[in-house]
């Protein structure tokens, strides 16, 4: 019998704690006689934290359609793109056959475009290379 007495004693003890925590009340401050009931600045600031919870809870729905409409977006182009037939391969086309005077004649006008291009660079590398006064 004294062992049952001790275990009803742990329940008891183990019970109580968690049903006396249920009913603790937190100290509220009363409002001053005269005074309205309610905080108007409270008020106002619970006003503004919801207002603020709801604009971000809006800006997160704005940005999770901006994901989804991106990802069907990209979704959407590789499905075309994949859908379209490939372009046919065009042959290389072959060097336009020429006349040996033909080639001669490009050969001495390439010759001459490279003598008058490196006259008119010297004048200007000796310009350079003058001498300092």
């Amino acid at each position: 019998m004294n062992a049952l007495s001790a275990l009803a004693a742990v329940f008891v003890f183990a019970a109580a704690p968690a049903h006396a925590h249920g009913q603790v009340q937190t100290w509220q401050p009363q409002p001053r006689p005269g005074a309205p009931a309610f905080d108007p600045n409270r008020y106002q600031a619970d006003q503004h934290r919801y207002e603020m919870d709801r604009l971000r809870a809006q800006a997160d729905q704005r940005e999770a359609f901006t994901r989804q409409t991106e990802t069907e977006t990209r979704l959407n182009r590789l499905r075309i793109e994949s859908a379209r037939p490939p372009e046919p391969l065009q042959p290389v086309p072959y060097r336009a056959l020429r006349s040996p005077e033909e080639e001669q004649a490009l050969r001495l006008s390439a010759g001459d475009r490279r003598r008058a291009t490196s006259a008119g660079v010297g004048q200007i590398d000796a310009w350079l290379d003058r001498p300092a006064r």
